[in-house]
This record gives C-alpha cells, structure tokens and sequence, in this order.
C-alpha cells in the first residue's frame, strides 16, 4: 500500500507557511488523538501517520528533498530519515509535546484552555495527478527539461476561480460569520469541553454563493489543459516518483490545486542495459581479434568511446569505463560502463577452413591452458559490480 501525500494527510497546500503546517497538524492530532477515540485503531493510526507527516514537513531540508522527490527522498521504510518511529503514543507525545501550547483542545475537559480562531481553508483542494514520462538513457543520465500538456482542471478565468456569477452573488457565511468553523461547548462529567467542526452551511469555506457563475456551473474550476515544464534531476530510475507542487486539478471555488506526480519510465536502449549506476554491454570478436589484439568502438550513453583490446583477451575479460554510467540522484557518485568480451565461434565454415582449423587444433598452444590462479567468471562478475 502506498504511502499518503504528507501534505494531503494535515490538508494544506504546498505553499503552506511553518506556521500552517503546525496549526493544522494541531487540528488533526487533536481530531484524532487516542483519548477521544477510545479503542479506534483507525484513528490511533490516522494519529501516528500525521505525526510522521510533521516530522517531514516541519523540518526545512526535509521538507525541501520531499517537494522534490517525494517518499523516495528518504528510500523504503523510513520516516524521514531522522531515526523518529511512530510506534507508540508516547514517542509521538515526547516528539511533538510542546506543539499544542495553550490552544490545547484537551484542557477544556477541565475547563481550561482557550478557543482557537483560525479560518476554514476556503473551497476544496484539487485531486492530484499522476502522469508517466519516458526517458531515454542519454536524458536519464544528463537531466532534461520537458514541455508536457496535461489535459486537466484549471481555475475558471471568468470568476477569478471563486464559482460566483459575480462579486454581489459572494456572500459571507451567516451561519459561521466566515470563520468555516461552528464551535460548540459541551458540559461533561469532567467539565466543559469545547468541539469545532465544519461548517455544515459552507463546508469550511465562509462565503456562500447566491448565484453560480455560468461558465463553470459554480465549480470555479473548468476542464482544460497545460503545458507544463517539468525539470528532471540526473540519476532518476524507472519507477521512481517526482512531485510538483500545485499542478495537479484545479480545486473547486478556489481551492487549493493538487499536485502532479511524475512516475519515470525508462525507454529500453538498443545495445546498453543498466544494472542500478554502472552500465552493461556486450562486446562480440572474432577468434583473430582475440588473438592479435585490436582497436574497436563501443556504444556508451553519450556517443561512442575506444578501447584497446589487447593481444590473448579471453571470452569472459570485462573492461571498466571508469564513470560512464548513471549518476547518483542525490549524490556525488557515478556508476562505469562495463564491457563484456564474447569471443564469436563461427558456425559455418567451408572445408578449406575445417582444414586450416583441424590442423590447428593439433598444435600445443591451441590447447586450453588456464592459469590456476586465473579468476572464475562468478569472480569477474562480482569484482566488476563491486
């Protein structure tokens, strides 16, 4: 099961100042915190889950490698890369206790505590968008700009996205006077305790539209598309997810947009075959050219290079081309080119050649003679991946 957008998870937008994020982290650890949801496994997790989020969002340089490679920034089961595991309520409490301050919901069951006065996020957020993009070897290894069209929601341009005719058909909300929100206090056996919820009239948004604008039916949003130019960094792999804040679906009555997630694909390449950062190809002489030594060309991702093929080359000899493969996506690395030597037996051959060759194989240098010290080709194999 993939993971959830961290930013969908405290519903914010990209954008989202330091400040929105630990206030709507606040919201949904509130909404979901153990002691009000009493034997709720669901929320318990939904718990943990926003505070793996927080930890993400909350740090600068987190935050900074998530908006650009997403979950794969911090690899396969990892919060974060910072060593913080949600497995309990009591390392999420010793993490991030101090974030509630004294708008802290929980002190009104005992009557203390103090009304929050944040708005409701107006409209709804866009949905994301997933698009695959395929690179080939030689863009894979560079980086490379590409200019996509994405057939989507975008904002109406005739109500400026806010879903109303015009600027007299948006009214403020009477019900919750524009704040989204209805609050609600409730006396317990252990005291008052204050509940905020949506507002049922807007639905979070604190206007209300008397009469919906006629070329996006109230939406805001109306179906079209986008160029968007889309960066890749050197080093991505096949599979592998890129984010881009805010160009994914337009959202409804100027919500927030979503996201566009980029899946890479890797266009198959017609001589060259990756393994992680180094590169593989397989390079096929002649029984001559193995004897004698030889100049050839090889393919590599960005052209051609030659290498000298030395005189008595054994089928099996791998060459390394010290940094012509991948580079690392987020480092410094960069893998080799590693040249697989195949000596070609022929398979049809005249009877002048079956002499030539019989006469051969009767001469003590033609004999297999290899060295007892020689490596094995499993040997060779881990020595040129190593």
């Amino acid at each position: 099961m993939s993971k959830r957008d961290y930013y969908e998870i405290l519903g914010v937008a990209k954008t989202a100042s330091a400040d929105e994020i630990k206030k709507a982290y606040r919201k949904v650890a509130m909404q979901f915190h153990p002691d009000r949801n009493p034997g709720d496994k669901a929320a318990e997790e939904k718990f943990k889950e926003a505070a793996e989020a927080y930890e993400v969002l909350s740090d600068a340089d987190k935050r900074a490698k998530y908006d650009r490679y997403g979950h794969q920034a911090f690899g396969p089961g990892t919060n974060g890369g910072s060593g913080f595991h949600a497995s309990n309520m009591e390392d999420i409490f010793s993490n991030f206790g101090d974030i509630f301050g004294d708008d802290n919901v929980f002190g009104s069951f005992f009557g203390g505590g103090r009304s929050s006065n944040s708005r409701g996020s107006r409209g709804q957020r866009g949905s994301n968008l997933r698009i695959k993009l395929k690179l080939n070897f030689a863009e894979i290894a560079n980086g490379v700009t590409k200019q996509v069209k994405v057939k989507k929601y975008v904002s109406c341009t005739t109500c400026g996205g806010n879903g109303a005719k015009d600027k007299n058909s948006l009214q403020t909300c009477s019900t919750c006077g524009g704040s989204g929100q209805v609050r609600k206090v409730q006396n317990t056996f252990l005291g008052q305790m204050q509940t905020v919820t949506t507002c049922p009239t807007c639905h979070g948004e604190g206007t209300t539209v008397t009469a919906k604008c006629t070329a996006c039916k109230g939406e805001g949003r109306v179906f079209g598309e986008e160029t968007i130019s889309i960066d890749i960094p050197a080093g991505v792999q096949n599979g592998m997810q890129l984010s881009m804040s805010g160009k994914g679906n337009a959202g409804e009555r100027g919500g927030a947009n979503g996201d566009l997630i980029i899946q890479i694909e890797e266009e198959p390449h017609t001589e060259l075959h990756r393994d992680g950062l180094n590169v593989a190809y397989d390079l096929h002489l002649s029984f001559p050219e193995a004897v004698f030594g030889t100049n050839v060309e090889v393919p590599t991702i960005d052209g051609r290079a030659k290498i000298k093929i030395p005189a008595g080359t054994q089928s099996g000899k791998i060459f390394r081309l010290k940094g012509k493969g991948f580079p690392e996506v987020q480092g410094y690395g960069r893998g080799d080119q590693l040249v697989n030597v195949n000596i070609w037996t022929p398979q049809n051959l005249t009877s002048e050649e079956k002499a030539m060759l019989e006469k051969l194989n009767n001469s003590e240098n033609f004999k297999p003679q290899p060295a007892k010290n020689g490596k094995s080709f499993f040997d060779k194999i881990r020595e040129a991946f190593n």
